[in-house]
């Protein structure tokens, strides 16, 4: 079977072709809006006809499924589904709590049924992993009102890529004959966006994003967990609309308020070359971390393993070691030689270390084309 995974944001579209499980290509189409590219359609026209003529690839005709990242589900998707009228409805239903989000997840969706009918469309949310939280994890101290009536929740993000590594996690503790019941492991998926997960017995029972991508750790360019009076403070005092908080909080906060730039590589150059702000943002960034995850294993009455993906996680031994300076309480050891010299899937912990510390790279497609064989599957049985 023959699966493409789509991820279409605002000015971007990343793909991967899958046959069966093994990747067949992948690509990136940038700068949608511009002269070369104006639109999502053509956009998936280009990414189409690269497919055609790469190695390995086949021709739209040949395609049997395609699987589509959809950031918010809402409290509606609790797994991936098939793409049919209703959940196109529903996923725009959606589009205020995600305004930046799934307008182009849904713009990718339908530009690809068009130019690829007979393909099984399927939607896998990023919050669906999240579903399982408690009531006294997902709610906010506020009236149960804003809940039923809005949506006002905590949903979470990133459950893709926490579900793939969390369940890889596992995986290396029973191969290490380290695996205990229930399970207790902390996910930290650290890129542009940052989250952290608690997984208990393979369930997503806390994690740091809220009802928006905007609360929790401190990120690229977004402010993380806030006073939410801070912003009356600015509406009242500088007559900020909500434009402008928005713009504030997702795109001029984070690494780039505090630092000058918003990507950790520039950050950690930086602050080794003395640049007292950036080694401020480090700190800020790590504390962060560090704080969440000593929430989590409060919440979980324990762990025994931490994992580091994503582009950060998996790529800054500096950010690694930081945060594991701090968890010794906890019995974590690292072993330095394996965080800053190693590569790719391994332990980063001493074989003594009470806790193991991983970097897990993460594979979101490959979970998303998981997803969408076992429904396109389903549905030819």
């Amino acid at each position: 079977m023959n699966i493409l995974v789509v991820n279409c944001g605002s000015s971007s579209l990343k793909y991967r072709l899958f046959r069966d499980t093994q990747e067949r290509a992948r690509g990136l189409i940038e700068r949608i809006g511009s002269a070369e590219t104006p639109n999502h359609t053509v956009a998936v026209q280009q990414m189409f006809a690269r497919l055609s003529e790469a190695e390995g690839g086949v021709s739209i005709g040949e395609i049997h499924a395609i699987g589509h990242r959809v950031v918010h589900g809402g409290e509606r998707f609790t797994g991936a589904v098939v793409i049919n009228a209703e959940v196109l409805e529903a996923i725009e239903a959606c589009v205020p709590l995600a305004p930046l989000h799934n307008p182009p997840n849904l713009l990718g969706i339908r530009a690809c049924m068009e130019q690829a009918p007979q393909a099984v469309q399927v939607a896998v949310f990023d919050t669906a992993f999240h579903y399982t939280l408690p009531p006294h994890a997902y709610l906010y101290a506020l009236p149960y009102e804003l809940r039923e009536r809005y949506g006002v929740r905590r949903y979470g993000f990133h459950g893709t890529s926490h579900r793939y590594v969390s369940q890889r996690v596992l995986q290396l503790l029973q191969q290490e004959g380290a695996l205990q019941a229930p399970s207790k492991v902390i996910c930290c998926h650290l890129g542009n966006g940052c989250s952290i997960a608690a997984v208990l017995d393979g369930k997503s029972v806390d994690t740091s994003m809220g009802m928006t991508p905007a609360e929790g750790l401190a990120m690229g360019t977004r402010a993380g967990d806030l006073d939410p009076a801070i912003l009356l403070f600015l509406q009242r005092t500088l007559g900020w609309d909500a434009d402008r908080i928005d713009r504030l909080i997702n795109k001029e906060g984070g690494l780039l308020a505090l630092a000058g730039v918003s990507d950790m590589r520039d950050v950690e150059a930086r602050a080794a070359a003395g640049d007292p702000r950036a080694q401020t943002a480090l700190e800020v960034f790590c504390y962060r971390i560090i704080k969440y995850i000593g929430a989590y294993a409060a919440a979980m009455n324990g762990v025994h393993a931490i994992a580091f993906t994503a582009g950060i996680g998996e790529n800054s031994a500096t950010v690694r070691s930081k945060v594991c300076a701090s968890l010794g309480y906890l019995g974590v050891e690292l072993d330095e030689n394996a965080n800053r010299e190693g590569k790719g899937e391994r332990r980063i912990s001493t074989p003594s270390s009470q806790v193991r510390v991983y970097v897990v790279p993460t594979d979101e497609e490959r979970v998303i084309a998981e997803e969408t064989r076992r429904l396109a599957e389903g549905l030819a049985r």
